[in-house]
């Protein structure tokens, strides 16, 4: 059995360059293939193997086949000497199969998978027809096999048909029975069904009726609501006129009373105030005067008539002013925008303010006079946000009054025999408040006085 193997080998050289295969390898002879040389491994040692298959040499044949069918499909085709060894290993296996396939006369009897294989390993001299026609009888078994396959199942379909042509031939019958009775069944449905529709007509005649009733009531009890509701909102009306004339009357009487005791109480603390200045300004002992001190007569260093005219302020000298403001209850009123553009016309309005309540403060802090400073409200864009100093009332006038009407309404508001400074180079303004009863001073003396507080 060497001997045959040993020179064999150059006629596999030589068949291998006479015939090639002309197509792949039938799955079924490939996979014949790869199971003889998983079978081979066994019988050869690492060094025997290429080296793409030596990691697969200590796999179990199966495992052997799974994972390294491709690369022994590969090196059996490509590797001539491997393929040597696995035709080897085949002969020594299956000496019979091989020694007839290497004669050229395969056994008959043998599976046309197995000769197809060994043919493949072996490479005898016409082992190319051998796989084809193992592989063409491999597709004509599975052709018969299919169509065996084909016909069982033909076979049962042509059962189940007949037994469904049975099962529909006595469920119509069934369905014929069923069919009559649920037509029955449909007409007592039916006279039942048409006997309900009269009761529910008649029940929704009904129905109408009472919401048409319902309606009725409804629309009278509307009605009815509507003109209660009427009713009471012209009373509510009525009370609410009433209440608030009753409101109005008493507010103007609290105020009327509050404003003429605001006054008088004013006017009270300005007489006293001013009794009491002028006993401090005369010197006036409260019970020292005597009737000899009523004859007229020159006394030694006693001031003439001469020398009190001397002692007259000019109209622009700044403590004519102080003067003023130190009499009781002194109020100055001045003419903000009027003092501000004769003294610092150049400057934004929102600074010539600023900077003229700043002097009103520390005026008001030295002399303890009230002061109130009136602006136009025309002259402004927006709101203006601004902090009143300590001391001085600012106010702005409203919407279609001017500021010189409200100094005039201030100075109307000050009861009789207050003295009230009104600061305004306006001639019409001071012509106005002077016949009211104040004391008109110019911007220039204001601005003069301001200028030594700073």
């Amino acid at each position: 059995m060497v001997e045959p193997a040993s020179g064999a080998e150059p006629a596999d050289a030589a068949g291998d360059a006479a015939e090639v295969l002309d197509r792949p390898l039938p799955e079924g002879v490939r996979r014949r293939v790869v199971a003889l040389v998983s079978d081979a491994f066994g019988g050869l040692t690492v060094a025997d193997l290429p080296g793409q298959l030596r990691q697969y040499a200590r796999f179990t044949p199966t495992r052997r086949a799974k994972f390294a069918g491709n690369a022994m499909a590969a090196a059996v085709e490509s590797d001539a000497v491997f393929r040597g060894r696995v035709a080897e290993k085949l002969r020594e296996a299956q000496p019979e199969l091989s020694a007839a396939l290497e004669s050229g006369a395969p056994p008959a009897a043998a599976d046309p998978l197995d000769v197809a294989a060994a043919a493949y390993v072996l490479r005898p001299a016409g082992w190319v027809k051998l796989v084809a026609a193992a592989g063409e009888e491999a597709q004509r078994a599975d052709a018969e096999r299919v169509g065996e396959e084909t016909q069982r199942e033909l076979e049962r379909l042509r059962e189940e048909l007949a037994q469904l042509r049975e099962q529909h031939r006595t469920g119509g019958e069934q369905v014929r029975t069923e069919l009559e009775a649920s037509r029955k069944e449909a007409e007592s449905l039916q006279r039942k069904l048409r006997s309900a529709l009269n009761d529910v007509k008649r029940g929704e005649a009904a129905l109408r009726k009472v919401i048409a009733e319902i309606d009725g009531i409804r629309s009278e009890t509307g009605a009815r609501v509507v003109a209660a509701e009427s009713e009471s909102r012209r009373l509510k009306s009525r009370l609410a006129e009433v209440e608030s004339a009753l409101e109005t009357s008493r507010r103007a009487t609290r105020e009327g009373r509050s404003i003429e005791d605001m006054r008088l109480r004013l006017l009270l603390d300005t007489v006293l105030d001013a009794a009491q200045g002028l006993r401090r300004e005369l010197a006036l002992p409260p019970v020292s005067t005597r009737p000899a001190d009523t004859v007229e007569a020159v006394e030694p260093g006693r001031m003439t008539p001469k020398d009190i005219a001397a002692r007259a302020l000019s109209e622009t000298d700044p403590a004519l002013l102080d003067q003023l403001l130190a009499l009781p209850q002194a109020h100055l009123v001045v003419d903000g925008y009027n003092v501000t553009k004769t003294g610092y016309p150049t400057m934004p309005l929102e600074k010539q303010r600023l900077r003229l309540l700043g002097g009103l403060s520390m005026l008001a802090a030295q002399s303890g006079a009230e002061m109130t400073c009136v602006f136009d409200g025309a002259e402004l864009a927006a709101p203006v946000l601004l902090a009143p100093p300590r001391g001085v009332r600012v106010l702005f006038s409203k919407a279609g009054v001017t500021a010189d009407e409200l100094i005039r309404q201030l100075v109307r508001a000050e009861p009789p025999g207050r003295p009230v400074v009104v600061v305004s180079t306006d001639r019409e303004v001071a012509d106005g408040v002077a016949k009211a009863g104040a004391r008109p001073v110019t911007s220039a003396l204001l601005l003069k006085r301001l200028s030594r507080v700073s």
